[in-house]
């Protein structure tokens, strides 16, 4: 794919920077001397252009706790963010088949989670993304949400992402906390296999030590080479099966995550909320307030056109 950033030409291959084994593997590797390279590829998921330079927004609740709740959450951040002018595109999950403990919440469940997304779609306009586990789910999801979102602990799943990308909805990888940034250039190939070219990936933070994630920006323009990419400033912050059968979190470093992210150049920002984290049925202890979104977001649009 062509690319081009402010300060430099093409990509190149030059010894891995990331690299500190010393093993001397040949690796793309970002020439951009103060801002993100830009990615020539770009496209539209409903009214939210990718790509284009535009800050957008992916947000909501982690899981579908009710019709009433999710359909809350939508109607209250698109009023912020129609406030704001920043595009926005509603998210929540029908089944969280990944939970640490057997006994947590899961969600509706797929049929009646379809459901309810396609009815909030409806009713507000709004695109809408949901995650999905089971290749045969793919094409069920697709007759009422604008994005397929595969699962971090998913992203190399082949079936898995042949069958989203076979669907023709625009599909989004989240990075595995176990995968190079740029080895994700294998999950986008093979969505893209299947003539799909509306793919783009979510950093969500990698795996350090036990319980903890960290989040490496040097990630960012590595994967920009790829797709455009998107960063999740609350599962970032997440502490993996940390709390007792359930995951902890800092959402305290939400703000300082999304800021750097934002400065660094990514095309959107993901982030899960509710209004009332303590009581959520799901990843409560990494999910950012309802009222601190606002606030957030007024700063980032800042930083972003400060920086671009």
């Amino acid at each position: 794919m062509s690319l081009r950033t402010l300060d430099s030409t093409p990509s190149q291959w030059s010894r891995n920077p990331l690299d500190v084994g010393g093993a001397g593997r040949e690796r793309p590797r970002p020439h951009c001397r103060d801002r993100i390279a830009f990615v020539s590829q770009s496209f539209e998921i409903g009214p939210v252009h990718v790509g284009t330079g535009r800050l957008f927004l992916i947000a909501g609740p982690c899981v579908i706790e009710s019709e009433a709740h999710a359909r809350t959450m939508a109607e209250a951040i698109q009023r912020i963010t129609s406030d704001l002018g920043i595009p926005y595109i509603f998210k929540a999950s029908y089944d969280k088949a990944n939970r640490t403990s057997v006994k947590s919440f899961r969600g509706p469940g797929l049929e009646e989670g379809v459901r309810i997304l396609g009815r909030v779609a409806k009713d507000t306009g709004l695109p809408v993304l949901t995650d999905v586990h089971e290749p045969a789910h793919c094409e069920v999801a697709a007759e009422s949400v604008d994005v397929l979102q595969i699962p971090a602990f998913l992203c190399r799943q082949t079936d898995l992402l042949v069958a989203a990308g076979k669907t023709g909805r625009a599909v989004n990888i989240k990075k595995g906390q176990f995968v190079a940034p740029w080895d994700m250039s294998h999950p986008v190939e093979k969505v893209r296999s299947t003539g799909n070219e509306r793919v783009f990936l979510t950093e969500r933070g990698a795996s350090f030590g036990y319980n903890t994630l960290v989040v490496d920006y040097r990630s960012l323009p590595v994967m920009r080479q790829l797709a455009p990419v998107v960063f999740d400033g609350t599962h970032s912050v997440q502490q993996p099966s940390a709390a007792n059968g359930v995951s902890g979190g800092q959402p305290e470093f939400i703000p300082l995550l999304a800021r750097a992210a934002v400065a660094a150049g990514v095309d959107g920002i993901f982030l899960e909320v509710h209004d009332d984290p303590a009581h959520a049925k799901s990843d409560g202890a990494n999910a950012l307030r309802l009222d601190l979104l606002k606030p957030l977001l007024e700063k980032l649009l800042a930083i972003h056109a400060a920086a671009f």
